[in-house]
């Protein structure tokens, strides 16, 4: 050990790791020509470094592949054989030596797969198989995957198929017919983020066909060693027809909160001791279930609980050190020192996670190691010791200059300069020695105590401390001031909850002296601006420190002291504040006697909180509520004076938790801690199914439907539901199982089922306890096929050149097969296929439709068919139609009018139909007076009307030409046409916006 005198200001040390080496993976055939291994350590003076591999120093010679690049190793073209291992880091400077832990360089490869032929698998069709990957020789692992005939048609697991990481076999099943062809295993290997996959020959399948229960072939090891915070992966597979359902569990005991389980895979992520435990999985299908079980087994890396810290010590002292790790199994601990190893000798005393080091040397100085290892890892905690001489010196801490005290209280005055070892400590007061006595004690660590003081007590104070480095001395002076008293002291009080009150503290104390008073519950300092507003100083006068609590809680029950302070005393005084409040939360609350429906439930009381516990409320919570929720019990009301009772009307095979609360007449207390976990015992379905209907499928088909029951609904494992069905009419009943309670409909398939045949159909459930009520009977139809007969006597009539009417005779139901929905129209121009035909469809009952957006002056040809769910029924003949001529495009024109008192005698020259026209029937006039009148007569003293005037026909109505008649006209005329351009919407909001008359007709020129 280096000694620094003390007016030395830099401290030496030793070293203290701030990088370490980590393990490395170098992948074989890497470009990268060198491996690094970092180390770096803070130390005064400086370190130097030196490397371990496996135990053994490495020499750093002019032309070795090692060399150091500050603290860091580099290794030059690394090569396996010589240099994978361990590694560890060795720093020193002349304070000690530390050694760091180890990192391991592991050297990662992947081989070809062998080239050897595989024969070709041969397989039953619906039997399972697992065809082997035999991996090549490889590190560190692989991922699996498999594909069929060509890359990269990659095999999905689908839960009929199965690629295990762990093994790399590809297992299917239930094979089928399309899983013929050639398989390839293709294996990866992640190292530094670089790839690298090869390719197995292939493997072959054949066919053929039957079917069985499930066989588990794919499981995980009967005993999983896995380390906490890591993840566990356990496989399971089965072969089966029907492909087999996967189901895992925990075995007696609850689903771990981080798992994710797909059908064949269970991961636990972050893995813990409450982890630990047997686990279950089952495959299930119709035909049967297999299960398999094992266990997975925590096991921990070392993990520091207590760790050495720097040290200094002075000479011939004792120095005692120890740590200690956690860890599964159980860390051995060693010692090191300055690198060596350390063992029980003369002035060391070493056993296990203790240290001993007895009369101290200056050679016992330097770095210290605690090293805890199990097969999972080496950990290691470093400190420095440093064995301290020094002469007594007290200008870091000297007697206090200035003592002041009170009149007939105590005083300490300490000594402590710093000195090693410790010195010899004498007191004087002016020349006086002073010794132990009723009012003088000198502590062994040189602490001066004085009793009882007075006024004569005042004067000069020295210490003088003494050892074989030397002596010093430190001098105080002492002064006597009036004693601190409390005049009114706080009185003891019982309150309710939510209250409040003032407890009182007055004091009388040297005028010279500055006054405080603080408050303190049952020995803890109470922070009125930390006490969310119930606490409160009732007065800012000095002498008074009442202090008033503003609605009490129980929390605010106990022992008050008020103390009264100055700087050389103090005075207190106590007072007892009862709270009485609703009661505390009961404890030790146990679940036994479990059954089906009930479970018995005790505890113990809790404190009453001074007003008698007036009864008990229990309270359970399921995964299937968020919320506790108040239980019956027997007796229904719990008196305060019970300590156990009976819960009632559960719900069989559910998880449980139970808490208890207790009430008075102030209130209802704290709940209990919950109990422990339990589930109530299996017991037969109570209810039955609901929701029972079905309909639809194929022909020949009866499908039936119902809602899933919910879990608190199925009382029991192995649940599934039991259907009874038959043809109304008939007396026999048939029946079918239906496993898992997710299952939501089944179909029956019979070939000789006619058509939406109606079916009397009941459902229960049942569970490996028994089986439950039936539930109402349902009529269900069977699957309806398309009608079997068409509509008759088919009729179609033009109605304008765009519009048809169809008409027809509808199907009877009892041709229906089913429920009628509509009727189908399809239309087509001659020359067309049908297969090219518009359709229309109706809904319900309808006999008849108007088709529109025809083409005027065509034939077409119209069929009609009914359709129900299952789709459209026969034709009907087809009905042959022709649209007439569109209507006249030229307006009437040559329009003239004649007012004679109260009407108006209108002339136009007449639509002439071109060929490709429909023939002039008559004309439509359109009238609009600006009046709000529709009479045709014209008031007299109406001065104007809009008139429009249109020609009409069987192709519906033409052009319309539009005047503007004034009264006072007289007589007018309009030679040319006036063709109103609106187009349709225009037309629509003109004929909205205007009072109009139709006039229709044949009018006389």
């Amino acid at each position: 050990s280096v000694w620094c005198p003390t007016q030395c200001n830099i401290r030496n040390y030793g070293p203290v790791f701030e990088e370490q080496p980590v393990n490395t993976l170098f992948p074989e055939g890497s470009t990268e020509e060198k491996i690094t291994l970092a180390c770096q350590a803070r130390a005064s003076p400086p370190a130097t470094y030196r490397w371990k591999i496996n135990g053994t120093e490495i020499t750093m010679e002019p032309d070795s592949h090692y060399r150091l690049v500050g603290g860091n190793l580099v290794i030059s073209n690394p090569v396996k054989a010589k240099d994978s291992g361990s590694y560890q880091c060795v720093a020193s400077n002349p304070i000690g030596t530390v050694i760091s832990k180890e990192a391991y360089v592991r050297f990662g490869f992947l081989q070809e797969f062998s080239t050897e032929e595989r024969d070709p698998v041969r397989i039953t069709e619906g039997w399972g198989v697992m065809l082997t990957c035999s991996s090549p020789p490889h590190y560190p692992g692989l991922s699996y995957r498999w594909f069929l005939n060509t890359f990269p048609n990659f095999i999905p697991a689908d839960g009929r198929r199965f690629v295990s990481q762990t093994t790399g076999n590809l297992y299917i099943a239930k094979t089928e017919a399309s899983d013929l062809g050639n398989y390839s295993c293709f294996v990866t290997s992640h190292i530094d983020f670089a790839t690298k996959s090869v390719f197995s020959k292939f493997g072959f399948l054949l066919a053929d066909t039957r079917q069985y229960a499930p066989s588990i072939k794919a499981k995980f090891p009967a005993d999983t060693y896995a380390l906490a915070g890591q993840l566990v992966s356990l496989e399971c597979f089965a072969f089966g027809n029907p492909v087999p359902r996967i189901r895992w569990r925990k075995v007696d005991s609850s689903q771990p909160s981080k798992w994710l389980a797909t059908e064949s895979i269970l991961q636990i992520q972050d893995v813990s001791f409450e982890n630990e435990g047997t686990y279950e999985c089952e495959a299930e299908n119709m035909k049967g279930k297999d299960t398999y079980q094992g266990r997975i087994i925590i096991q921990a890396q070392p993990e520091w609980l207590k760790v050495i810290a720097d040290r200094e010590a002075d000479i011939k002292s004792d120095l005692r050190w120890s740590c200690a790790a956690a860890g599964k199994p159980r860390p051995m601990i060693r010692w090191l020192r300055n690198g060596q190893s350390l063992t029980s000798q003369s002035r060391i005393e070493v056993n296990g996670g203790e240290l001993k080091l007895f009369k101290l040397v200056m050679e016992d100085s330097g770095m210290y190691q605690c090293v805890a290892e199990n097969k999972h890892g080496t950990i290691y905690a470093s400190a420095e010791l440093s064995v301290q001489a020094v002469a007594p010196d007290f200008r870091l801490n000297p007697v206090r200059r200035l003592i002041p005290s009170a009149r007939g209280g105590e005083i300490i005055i300490q000594c402590q300069p710093r000195a090693a070892p410790k010195p010899i400590v004498l007191w004087t007061k002016g020349t006086e020695l002073l010794i132990n006595s009723s009012r003088v004690t000198i502590t062994p660590d040189g602490t001066l105590i004085l009793r009882n003081i007075s006024k004569s007590d005042e004067g000069k104070y020295t210490c003088f401390a003494e050892n074989f480095m030397g002596k010093a001395n430190s001098t105080g002076i002492l002064s006597v001031r009036d004693a601190t008293k409390i005049t009114l002291a706080p009185s003891s009080a019982d309150i309710n909850a939510g209250e409040n009150i003032t407890l009182q503290c007055h004091a009388s104390h040297d005028p010279t002296m500055e006054l405080t008073f603080t408050w303190s519950l049952d020995g803890f300092p109470i922070d009125v601006d930390k006490s969310e507003g119930h606490y409160k100083r009732a007065s800012t006068k000095e002498t008074i420190g009442d202090l008033t609590i503003v609605n009490t809680q129980l929390r605010h029950a106990g022992r008050y002291s008020c103390t009264a302070q100055t700087v050389v005393d103090s005075a207190s005084e106590s007072a007892m504040l009862v709270v009485r409040g609703p009661p505390g939360p009961p404890g030790g609350v146990v679940v036994r006697d479990i059954g089906d429906t009930t479970i018995q439930l005790s505890w113990s009381r809790g404190f009453d909180n001074h007003s008698p516990i007036a009864k008990y409320t229990l309270q359970a919570h399921t995964p299937l509520f968020n919320k506790w929720k108040q239980v019956r019990t027997n007796p229904a009301t719990i008196e305060g004076n019970a300590e156990t009772g009976q819960v009632v009307n559960l719900i069989p095979w559910m998880d449980y938790e139970f808490r208890v609360l207790a009430s008075n007449i102030l209130g209802v207390g704290e709940p209990s801690v919950p109990s422990s976990k339990i589930r109530t015992k299996e017991a037969a379905p109570t209810v039955a199914p609901s929701g029972l209907c079905g309909g639809g499928g194929a022909p020949g088909e009866l499908i039936i439907n119902w809602t899933p029951m919910h879990r608190e609904y199925q009382n029991g494992d192995g649940f599934g539901y039991i259907l009874s069905f038959r043809k109304q009419g008939t007396p026999a009943w048939k029946t079918a199982k239906v496993l898992h309670p997710e299952s939501l409909h089944y179909v029956y398939r019979n070939e000789s089922i006619e058509p939406y045949t109606p079916f009397d159909v009941k459902i229960k459930a049942f569970n490996r306890m028994g089986e439950g009520p039936e539930s109402l009977t349902a009529v269900v139809y069977s699957a309806e096929e398309e009608p079997r007969v068409a509509p008759s006597k088919l009729t179609a009539k033009a109605l304008l050149s765009s519009e048809m009417n169809v008409s027809w005779v509808p199907v009877e139901q009892g041709d229906m097969n089913g429920v009628l929905l509509g009727y189908e129209i399809r239309y087509w121009k001659d020359g067309d296929n049908e297969e090219a035909a518009d359709r229309v469809r109706t809904a319900g009952l309808v006999t008849s439709a108007y088709v529109t957006g025809l083409n005027p002056n065509t034939k077409y040809h119209v069929t009609v068919r009914a359709y129900n769910r299952a789709g459209t029924g026969p034709s009907s003949p087809p009905a042959n139609i022709t649209t007439t001529k569109q209507p006249p495009r030229r307006p009437p024109g040559n329009i003239s009018w004649t007012f004679s008192g109260s009407s108006i005698r209108i002339k136009w020259a007449p639509v002439i139909a071109k060929a490709d026209e429909s023939i002039v029937t008559g004309y439509k006039m359109l009238y609009r007076q600006d009046s709000h009148s529709i009479e045709i007569q014209v008031p007299e003293d109406s001065t104007h009307a809009l008139v429009q005037i249109r020609a009409t026909g069987p192709g519906g109505d033409g052009i319309p030409a539009e005047v503007h008649i004034l009264r006072n006209s007289g007589t007018g005329m309009m030679v040319e046409n006036s063709a109103v351009s609106h187009d349709n919407n225009s037309m629509l909001h003109w004929i909205n916006s205007l009072v109009m008359l139709a006039l229709i007709g044949y009018l006389e020129l």
